[in-house]
């Protein structure tokens, strides 16, 4: 009696108990890779308070560069600010060929 349900009972599980679990886990994986409206609502809620911080943020930097008088930005540059221009070397050769690769 027994050597005819253990081989019974593995196909049950074999072609009955398997493919149940698998198809159960693939929906509730799908239904988890969706957002809800709860999620959806949350990161609106985020963005929104991103946003106004990042106003307030650019107020501040407003505020601070009033008083001290600098640009509201540090990618502002200013005018007279030019870094490709190179000055001559007026300096004699000898102290030139001196002067290579040591700062003065």
């Amino acid at each position: 009696m027994l050597e005819a349900i253990i081989p019974v009972a593995a196909i049950m599980v074999l072609f009955l108990g398997l493919p149940w679990l698998i198809l159960h886990y693939v929906t509730k994986w799908k239904q988890a890779s969706t957002l809800t409206m709860e999620d959806e609502n949350l990161l609106d809620e985020l963005h929104d308070i991103a946003r106004r911080l990042d106003d307030r943020m650019n107020t501040i930097e407003r505020i601070i560069a009033a008083d001290r008088d600098q640009p509201a930005r540090i990618t502002e540059l200013r005018p007279e600010f030019r870094p490709a221009e190179l000055r001559p070397d007026n300096r004699p050769a000898e102290l030139r060929s001196q002067a290579f690769g040591k700062e003065l």
